[in-house]
């Protein structure tokens, strides 16, 4: 008996080319990565920005490290459109648009957290390997501080952006928060929503968790530093058992996709609140179907799904693995299952969704 083999696929050759090119510009990213962290770390970044244009030996010597270093970072740089070089003078120059990106931590388009948060993920993913085959999971307690810091680097220059002035006026909270409610903000990691949104609403009281401890030691510290101790306490538990009854307002920042059960959860969050009290529900930026999500904010988050929160999921008690790019559906149906009457979204920026629950009575 014989059998039919398939024929080789005839092989476009400038197909081929094309995409090798294409990986060897991966490659370049990869390295970026980095690149952008060292040079923000040793500040040449902000001394580009604040002295230049600057030659490499210039930058070299403002920022006290060796010359060999600071002139291949900025051949890198110019090469990858991060700075520009003038070949006539030798000098590199940081673009003012490239500066608020790199440079600025008030602009909400700040990045070096993202591509440190980046950094940390690929030094770590070598588990993860394991950890698929066998289905288990990776928690976020087990990750270096690239990771835990990067991530508050790169959310929180949003919430200050947006938190105050736009998400929480276009959800109506605003208001409510003046005159004062107990807030219970889980999932809080270092802090940053919990303090923002203390230091704004004063008369207002809240209760920021997590289960990593490291974080809710930071955000105490945190609290202090900002003088909002009075109003805000900070305590270790999971999400699910989160302590408090009768709030009038949860919320979550960038944490549901990443619990092992979120529809647990969602159901504590119910069992939290007060008669009519709201769930401000703030996520990762997605849509329902995998092909939305096909674009570049997407390509980072589907990365970083794979690589950082399906892993956190699948280590919990539960481990639903919704990813991070769940999208506004999915986080619907978790919401509505645990018993709220809505779940809509309130408002969106290029790297979040902002949705808003409401329980019954």
């Amino acid at each position: 008996m014989t059998t039919q083999q398939t024929p080789a696929p005839t092989i476009d050759q400038d197909r081929l080319m094309a995409f090798v090119f294409r990986a060897v510009e991966e490659v370049g990213a990869t390295l970026n990565t980095a690149l952008v962290v060292l040079g923000d770390e040793l500040g040449y970044y902000r001394t580009l920005a604040e002295h230049g244009p600057l030659t490499a030996a210039e930058l070299a010597e403002r920022t006290s490290t060796a010359e060999p270093y600071a002139r291949e970072w900025c051949h890198a740089q110019a090469a990858g459109g991060f700075i520009e070089l003038d070949e006539a003078s030798g000098r590199f120059t940081l673009p003012a648009e490239h500066a608020v990106a790199l440079t600025d931590p008030s602009s909400p388009a700040y990045l070096p957290g993202l591509f440190q948060i980046a950094l940390g993920t690929v030094a770590d993913a070598g588990r993860l390997a394991e950890a698929a085959r066998r289905g288990t999971g990776v928690g976020w307690h087990e990750h270096g501080d690239d990771v835990i810091d990067g991530c508050e680097r790169f959310f929180a220059p949003s919430y200050q952006a947006y938190l105050v002035d736009a998400w929480l006026p276009a959800a109506e909270l605003d208001e409510d928060l003046r005159r004062g409610i107990r807030v219970a903000d889980i999932g809080c990691g270092h802090g940053a929503s919990t303090v923002l949104m203390a230091q704004a609403f004063p008369q207002s009281r809240f209760v920021g968790s997590d289960y990593h401890e490291p974080s809710i030691e930071v955000a105490r510290r945190r609290a202090e530093d900002a003088g909002v101790g009075a109003n805000t306490t900070f305590e270790t538990s999971l999400a699910a058992e989160a302590g408090g009854e009768g709030f009038d307002l949860v919320t979550t920042f960038d944490a549901l996709h990443d619990m092992g059960d979120p529809d647990g959860a969602a159901r504590h969050v119910n069992r939290l609140l007060a008669d009519g009290g709201r769930w401000l529900i703030v996520e990762p930026m997605a849509g329902d179907a995998p092909q939305d999500n096909f674009n570049p904010v997407g390509r980072a988050y589907y990365g970083f799904s794979t690589l950082l929160c399906t892993p956190a999921s699948l280590s919990q008690e539960g481990a639903a693995a919704i990813g991070t790019q769940a999208g506004p559906a999915r986080v619907r149906e978790i919401v509505t299952g645990a018993g709220f009457t809505s779940c809509e979204t309130v408002a969106t920026t290029p790297f979040h969704r902002v949705m808003l629950a409401r329980r019954s009575g």
